[in-house]
């Protein structure tokens, strides 16, 4: 994918201004609300005008003021989820899902309906009518829709911030299967991280009405969370199917062993783990009542404005960051190439996904 934009639209005081080019095919767009990030949606979308500018989707002009080209959206082939499913009342979650691929020429319908409906698992759902649905149903049934219209592109507005915490990480496997089976680029809205985290690799971001900055969405993460007063960084861990030992589980991270509590989900998935709840040792404790003991070396530090936020290699399995006190850096002598023992307890483990 390869999108390229450059427009300007004003509401009085406040204006929407984005100049960037895209081509990650797992893109986020962050900021906090009221920064733009509706508006500038809408205008890719052709359901709202730019002042001026242009803007191409791989190669093709969608909106262009100097040569007054304005693709209304349903020629600009780019699919849209909102907030809000906006499903049609009066049709059946079948009538919905081929509504767009019904009105598409055969030579374009490159989406299979059966594997799609196989990979959201609305199997038993397609003869119910959509106001029976819940939430989570409603919103896996707009993304089916939306992507058998066989889009160049797929804008998603904030499409789990209407849902509970709980709901909205049972949703995200889906979006990401979905994405990964069918190779369809996305926008994925939204100003939560760790929504972004999750389902992008890159990310643009907006600050009062500008978009101009992109950045690796790890590196954005890092930069917003490292020293927040609030809960800082979130270490996320893709950990395979465990082992039980009866009150704890043990699982595999890229080839370490992670010992947790067990849960009511205890299978593979993605797992949070607080910077905050990792403590440092120079050497391996003697005893401890955590669980988890990983010898690690310092890559990197991160000195914000009371916290220091420590990179450490754990070997295969990948990287951690633990924040500790500047006082406990000194004292430890801390420094990139140093050993260090990482401890954290089987409870400090959040499942997501």
């Amino acid at each position: 994918m390869l999108l390229e934009v450059n427009v300007e639209k004003h509401f009085g005081e406040f204006s929407v201004c984005a100049a960037f080019t895209l081509s990650s095919e797992k893109c986020g767009v962050f900021g906090p609300s009221g920064s733009g990030k509706s508006t500038l949606m809408h205008m890719l979308a052709g359901l709202l005008e730019p002042d001026s500018g242009c803007i191409r989707l791989n190669g093709q002009t969608l909106f262009d003021t100097a040569n007054k080209i304005n693709l209304p959206p349903e020629k600009r082939r780019v699919g849209v989820v909102f907030q809000h499913a906006c499903l049609f009342p009066h049709l059946s979650v079948r009538k919905n899902l081929l509504y767009g691929l019904n009105r598409l020429p055969r030579q374009q319908r490159t989406v299979d309906v059966d594997q799609l409906v196989r990979v959201l698992r609305i199997e038993e759902l397609l003869d119910r009518s959509v106001q029976r649905l819940s939430g989570g149903e409603r919103q896996r049934v707009a993304l089916g829709r939306t992507v058998l219209a066989c889009p160049q592109l797929i804008l998603l507005d904030e499409p789990l911030s209407g849902l509970d915490g709980q709901l909205k990480y049972q949703i995200i496997p889906y979006l990401r299967q979905v994405f990964a089976e069918f190779s369809i680029p996305m926008l994925f809205i939204s100003h939560s991280l760790q929504e972004l985290r999750l389902m992008t690799d890159e990310a643009l971001v907006m600050e009062r009405g500008l978009a101009e900055q992109t950045m690796p969405t790890e590196e954005l993460a890092r930069s917003r969370s490292l020293g927040s007063s609030e809960r800082g960084y979130t270490n996320l861990l893709q950990l395979d199917e465990p082992a039980d030992l009866g009150r704890l589980l043990r699982y595999n991270w890229g080839g370490t062993t992670l010992m947790l509590l067990k849960s009511d989900n205890p299978a593979a998935g993605q797992f949070a783990l607080g910077a905050r709840d990792i403590l440092l040792f120079k050497k391996h404790p003697e005893a401890t009542s955590a669980r988890n003991m990983l010898a690690c070396t310092v890559l990197r530090m991160y000195e914000t404005e009371w916290l220091t936020g420590v990179e450490l290699n754990c070997g295969q399995s990948g990287t951690l960051i633990a924040e500790i006190v500047p006082q406990s850096v000194e004292e430890m002598g801390l420094q990139p190439g140093s050993e260090a023992v990482a401890v954290f307890k089987a409870s400090a483990f959040r499942r997501l996904c």
